[in-house]
């Protein structure tokens, strides 16, 4: 996992991976639960796709342009 880290700057709360701001907030705690929702995402698993195949069929036919049929 990043080293996250929380930097306050005036009345907000600054978010950075790194080096890298990502997230600016108006609470500390807010910005807390924030990394650890992030960092519980990214340890999970993801999920499995159940069918390649959509459920809903799209139209891909082209239609011409009006003024460039003759």
């Amino acid at each position: 996992m990043k080293k996250y880290s929380i930097v306050r700057m005036g009345s907000e709360y600054i978010v950075q991976v790194g080096e890298t701001s990502i997230l600016r907030v108006s609470s500390r705690r807010e910005a807390a639960k924030l990394v650890t929702d992030a960092a519980g995402l990214l340890q999970q698993e993801p999920t499995p796709l159940v069918d390649q195949h959509p459920s809903i069929e799209r139209d891909v036919r082209v239609i011409p342009d009006p003024a460039k049929v003759s």
